[in-house]
């Protein structure tokens, strides 16, 4: 099981290989699985604020991005 911060730097790791920009404010949220599947951590970049932001789901239990997205403006 992984936690916050380690869920954090998986999602910055993947957005610079991705070359997306990684803004802050990070806003992070800690989900709970529905009908078995695991807890997972989603993360938005650049959040409440205009521009570019970057969004990664991120299983808890593998550290495996199951989501990701980028919208650049």
């Amino acid at each position: 099981m992984i936690d916050a911060h380690t869920a954090i730097e998986i999602a910055r790791a993947r957005a610079h290989q991705n070359g997306w920009a990684f803004a802050e404010p990070i806003e992070i949220t800690h989900r709970r699985g529905w009908f078995g599947r695991s807890l997972r951590f989603e993360i938005t970049t650049n959040a409440g604020k205009l521009g570019s932001k970057a969004r990664f789901v991120i299983d808890a239990a593998t550290g495996s991005i199951t989501e990701e997205g980028y919208v650049p403006r």
